[in-house]
Parts: C-alpha cells; structure tokens; sequence
C-alpha cells in the first residue's frame, strides 16, 4: 500500500495585510499630521468612540439587538478604572496606566454578565425597552451611591502616576493618544476575528433568521448573550481609555444620553459594513465636539444629518463608499462623476442658504441681548436687516432649483450604469 501526501498552497491574503497595515500607519501618522491646537484631543475621543461604535455594532450591525443602554458597560467600566487609578496612585494596587483600560473591559464584561443574562431572554422591541430601563437603573444608582459614583460631581483622578517606563508618563496628550491608538487597533482586530469565528457567524443568523437558527439546534437566546458580554469587554476598554484621557468620571457616562449617542454614531457610519461604525465615530465627534465650538445649532444640524442618513441612505455613509467604490470597479465612474459633482456642488450652495438662517435665527432669539449683528462665514452680517435674509434665500433658491434638476440626471445616470453592472455580474456568474 504506498501513501501519497498532497501539498496544497493557499495564497496569503494580501489586500487584507495591507487593509490593516494601512490602519496601523494611519494611527501613527495621524497626530504628526494634525497637530495644531487641540487636534491630539479630538483625536484621542475619536479613538475611544471608535471602540465604544464597535463594541456596540456588535449588538446592533452583527446581532441585530437594538439596545437603548449600551453605555452602561463603557460607563461603569470607567468607573472601576478611574478607582483603580486613584488605589494606584496610592499604593495600595499594583497596576501601570496602560493596563487600566483592561480593568475597564473586565468591569464592562462583568456587568455584561449580570445584565445581559436578563436582557438577552427577550429580543427585538422587548429587548430595547429593558435595556432602555436598565441605563435608567444605572443613572439613577449613581446619583444614590456618591461614595462609588461620586455623586454630581464624579470622580477624578491623575494619569501621572508610578515610575516612569522608557520616559513614558502619561502626561503629555501625544502618549495618551498613542496608548488610545495601540488599544483601538488591538481591540478592532479582537472584534473583526469575532465576525470570523463560529459565534459572529450564528449572531449573523440570529439577527437575519432566529427561528430557522433554532430547527439546527443553537439556542438563539445563548447566542446572543454570549455576544453581549463580549460587547460589554470592548465597551469597557474605551470606557477606561476615557477615563485616562478626560481624568474624570461622571454620571453622564452612563447616561441613556450617551447610549443614544453612539446609537445615532453607529448608524450614521452603517452597520452594515464593519468598518461603517469608525466612520460614524469621526463624524459624530466632528458634529458634537468641532462643531459646538462654532455654532450653538450642532444639535439641529445633527439630528438633520441622521434623518437624511436615514431616509435616503439607510446603509450609513459606509454604504455610499461603497456603491460607489463598486462603479468605480467596474470602470464606470466617468458616467456618473459629472452629474454628481453637480448634485453635491448645488446642495452644497442650497446648505449655504439654510445655514445661513438658521444662524441668523439662533442669532435673533438667543444673542440678540448682544446686538443684532453676527460674524457668518468671516462676514458681518445684520440680523435684522433684510439683506441677510434675501442672500439666504436667494442662495437656497438657486441650490434648490439647481440640485432638483442635478439630481435627475444623476438618477439617470447612475441607474443605466448600476443596470449594466448587474448584467455583467450575471455573466459572469453564468
């Protein structure tokens, strides 16, 4: 009897070596790059957020388990991170600041554990209203026990603690923001290994098919639990990666509040594509962080950003890339570029009128008390003057007008193409 071996050779993913590759030299040049005012901060909340967007994806994108309270895990593991920090800082634990973002993720997981074990027993509308009373729970706790919490004011702490390693501190916000940077990168990789293994990919079928999940013999409620307390160990993580960036902890980091924040981040991203809740987290910090500096109306412009997102690109930002990276594929963009530019370009001008008004009013019934002129755009501008109001509306008109007629030939356009690459896709499957 002779015995053949087989050697078979499976090529090395390469695009996916330079996908995360990418990534890592993205985390490191970024802060060289912007590195003007407090470019490091927001950069550093930009990070957490991207875990937190992650962690909550996992429920929501891969699971399809809406949670109203997901912020109870970043939360509470910021507080057992920021207690941890004090009880080092006074000697009484050993335990280096950068391993307080594990002490987070173990305290997030722990309480995914106890609240999950109760959350998970139910799905879909019943399990968003528990989790939804569950946050409340958590809020109004901390406002009843300030020896943990910290009562109104939270708890503080110093970052600049121990010896120092290799020169390393924690002090200065650059070696903060790398230490944010390195933790992002692991844990997004400890996330998109779960989509790979055999839990990430039954969670898939929980969320799109429960009771077929159920006839070949998983237990959809196990599934879905065992996914929760995973999400709850990353959310945690970038609850103690807050802690160590802000030195402060407070009942607003377990707020319904936050948990709607990261639910509207999320969505804005697209949940459907892993990489859709990073984009999310950029933008909403843009939105919440940048923008308030500017303008007291970043709320309005928020809550009108998701809307349309919802509305018309229910896929998140995440999804147009997409679309678009495709008929780019299929070298197809020339088609559509023209019209588009021309959409984007007239929406633009009609968004220029609209802001316009909308300042002009925040301006006359919030700051009129300083007098009804206001800086807009580097000009002066006189609220109550007529001609302020004119110039909106005439440029609202002019981009409304021009981008109703834009978009039909981009409908046009991107339809006839959109056809023909489905064609293509079936010969070639053919």
């Amino acid at each position: 009897m002779t015995m053949t071996n087989t050697l078979t050779y499976k090529p090395a993913n390469v695009g996916r070596w330079l996908v995360w590759g990418a990534f890592a030299v993205i985390l490191i040049v970024a802060p060289l790059i912007f590195n003007k005012g407090a470019s490091l901060s927001i950069l550093s909340q930009i990070g957490t957020v991207m875990i937190f967007s992650l962690s909550y994806n996992m429920l929501l994108g891969q699971g399809g388990m809406l949670s109203f309270g997901h912020a109870v895990y970043s939360g509470l593991g910021a507080f057992f991170a920021i207690h941890a920090m004090n009880l080092a800082t006074a000697g009484t634990i050993w335990m280096p600041v950068t391993l307080i973002p594990l002490v987070g993720g173990l305290a997030g997981m722990f309480f995914g554990i106890l609240f999950g074990y109760v959350t998970t027993k139910k799905s879909g509308t019943t399990f968003a209203m528990i989790t939804l009373g569950i946050v409340e729970l958590v809020f109004a706790c901390s406002l009843m026990f300030p020896e943990f919490f910290g009562g109104e004011g939270g708890i503080s702490t110093n970052r600049v603690y121990g010896e120092k390693f290799l020169g390393i501190t924690y002090g200065p916000q650059i070696q903060v923001y790398y230490l944010i940077a390195f933790w992002l990168f692991i844990s997004t990789i400890g996330m998109y290994a779960f989509t790979q293994t055999p839990l990430g990919r039954i969670i898939n079928a929980v969320r799109d098919n429960p009771e077929r999940v159920e006839f070949i013999g998983y237990d959809t409620q196990w599934a879905r639990y065992l996914t929760l307390i995973l999400s709850g160990f990353f959310a945690g993580i970038s609850g103690g990666l807050s802690a160590i960036n802000f030195e402060i902890v407070s009942a607003e980091n377990v707020s319904a509040l936050r948990s709607g924040g990261v639910l509207l981040f999320t969505f804005i991203g697209g949940i459907g594509f892993f990489f859709g809740p990073m984009i999310g987290a950029i933008i909403g910090v843009f939105l919440t962080v940048m923008l308030s500096e500017y303008t007291t109306a970043w709320q309005l412009y928020l809550g009108v950003f998701f809307i349309l997102i919802v509305m018309y690109a229910p896929g998140g930002i995440a999804s147009i890339l997409m679309m678009n990276l495709r008929v780019a594929k299929y070298g197809k963009f020339r088609r559509i570029w023209p019209h588009l530019w021309a959409s984007c370009a007239m929406a633009g001008v009609a968004l220029f009128g609209i802001v316009m008004m909308i300042e002009m009013l925040y301006h006359l019934t919030l700051d009129a008390a300083n007098g009804t002129e206001m800086k807009l755009f580097g000009f002066t501008v006189d609220t109550a003057a007529p001609s302020g109001w004119f110039a909106a509306a005439v440029l609202l008109a002019v981009g409304g007008f021009g981008f109703w007629h834009a978009r039909k030939s981009f409908q046009q356009a991107w339809g006839d193409v959109n056809s023909e690459i489905e064609e293509l896709i079936r010969r070639e499957q053919a």
